[in-house]
């Protein structure tokens, strides 16, 4: 009888020697001798053997099942044929096998599928490839427990994001650690894109002119959406957070959502244009986008009046430009002003040192606490106390809680670094608001407008706006002229 030859590896077992292909290949030719079987075609491939997608087999499978005389297909165990006893490959082998069509012959396991098996004979072939599934079976859920363990633990299973990279330690083991001058470039990409002056078309221009790096907008648009930088990680949809150094805050990466989801509301594209206010300004009277163009050198803004004639008054870049100049002027307080205002503040933030800490502890209480019990909840599965459904739905619901928590944590702490930094830098912002939009390049320009003011419209010739807090109280305080009002601790403004 002549002889099919079929060893099969999956990459796991390619590093075991005794499970190589050339060991399997000389183990059946030895087998082939034994029988008297003439060796007529050998195969040898590297495959899983588990899923349902196996398209090396499938070739042989097609070679196998065109022979019109008697063979005997030989692999040298039952699991190199199969794990999967649902295999639809096994049916058709059968089907030949009933037909005295074909035999599998498992050399080291010395065991023959034939037409002419016994009750026991199939029982046995049944028996091996449910063994063979279950060995692959187990293999999986031990591979799915370390892996879940390692989550749990905060790591990262793939390969480092853009701002981190893979390192191997002197004891061998593998960690993640930040890449600084990419991570720099993260801290920038989100900075900037958060302000809400940028689409992710110009942002790619910005990086490429300031870092000399090309990134595509689509590589961009997911590393802005990748919560792996602010320290969660997902995991076929599940979140777990990460042990690594974050490179931006959640407040952050929540403010850059926001500019995206603004984004992807806006019909018109304005951003990759070049025009330096196109896209801030809507026409006081009909509420339309007003429209740049370029005539004799100078670019000129104006309505459409598409919804009727009203009367539009074309405004220059330039005029446009001198007039938000007047109200970033405007913005300048009193030297004597700001700092008796840091003063006060500088004694208000004394006074809530002991509030924030009360209530810090209280929120790292509860994050322990919702720790701990997603600990325990998982020794439950483990010890098969709860089903696999119900641990989902609580630890969903923990690992929210948690999250939640940790949010509080994180503004807790923005808010107590940045309360009286904050407050300071606003004051010397806005005193030095005129200078630099006056010095800036467009795209500054355009971040500093969207800082400060809102609801840019033009009306009769003129620019209209509604200024953002707290710039909107020192431009009332401007307008009403009462910076000089009493220098004691109650300053009126």
């Amino acid at each position: 009888m002549k002889a099919i030859i079929i060893a099969r590896v999956s990459t796991e077992e390619q590093r075991e020697a005794g499970n190589s292909l050339p060991a399997q290949i000389a183990r059946l030719e030895k087998y082939c001798r034994h029988k008297g079987f003439e060796i007529m075609k050998s195969f040898s491939f590297d495959e899983s053997a588990y899923g349902d997608q196996r398209d090396e087999f499938d070739k042989i499978m097609d070679f196998v099942l065109a022979q019109k005389d008697k063979v005997a297909v030989c692999f040298d165990k039952v699991d190199r044929l199969s794990r999967n006893i649902f295999d639809k490959r096994n049916a058709l082998l059968n089907v030949k096998i009933l037909a005295d069509k074909i035999e599998l012959h498992f050399a080291s396991e010395r065991q023959i599928f034939s037409a002419r098996m016994s009750a026991v004979e199939k029982f046995n072939q049944t028996i091996g490839l449910g063994l063979a599934k279950y060995y692959s079976d187990a293999i999986s859920d031990n591979v799915k427990r370390a892996q879940e363990q390692k989550l749990r633990k905060g790591e990262w299973l793939a390969k480092a994001p853009y701002g981190y990279k893979n390192i191997t330690l002197a004891n061998s083991q593998t960690d993640i650690v930040l890449d600084e001058d990419p991570a720099d470039i993260i801290k920038k990409m989100f900075a900037l894109y958060a302000t809400g002056a940028y689409s992710t078309e110009t942002l790619c221009q910005k990086l490429k002119t300031d870092f000399s790096i090309k990134l595509s907008k689509s590589y961009v648009a997911r590393i802005l959406s990748n919560p792996f930088y602010y320290g969660e990680m997902v995991v076929k949809e599940k979140i777990y957070k990460h042990r690594y150094p974050p490179i931006i805050s959640r407040i952050l990466f929540d403010q850059v959502r926001q500019v995206k989801d603004s984004f992807n509301k806006q019909p018109f594209k304005y951003a990759g244009l070049s025009y330096m206010y196109r896209g801030l300004m809507r026409c006081g009277h009909c509420g339309l986008a007003i429209t740049p163009e370029k005539h004799k050198g100078h670019v000129y803004y104006h309505c459409t009046q598409y919804n009727g004639k009203h009367g539009a008054k074309w405004l220059t870049e330039e005029t446009i430009t001198e007039q938000l100049g007047q109200v970033f002027k405007q913005l300048q307080v009193p030297q004597e002003v700001v700092a008796q205002i840091i003063s006060t503040l500088s004694t208000v933030h004394q006074d809530k040192i002991k509030f924030h800490n009360t209530h810090f502890d209280k929120l790292m209480n509860e994050q322990k606490m919702a720790t701990r019990m997603m600990d325990e909840l998982y020794l439950d599965k483990l010890r098969g106390n709860i089903t696999q459904d119900r641990y989902d739905r609580v630890y969903l619901s923990l690992r929210d809680q948690e999250a939640d928590l940790s949010l509080q944590l994180e503004r807790l702490k923005e808010a107590e670094n940045n309360y009286f930094v904050t407050a300071k830098y606003i004051l010397e912002l806005a005193n030095r608001a005129y200078d630099l939009f006056v010095s800036s390049e467009a795209d500054e320009k355009r971040q500093l407008i969207r800082l400060v003011l809102s609801n840019l419209r033009i009306e009769d010739g003129s620019v209209r706006y509604d200024a953002l807090k707290p710039f909107d109280a020192i431009l009332n305080s401007a307008d009403r002229l009462t910076w000089l009002g009493r220098k004691d601790s109650n300053l009126r403004s």
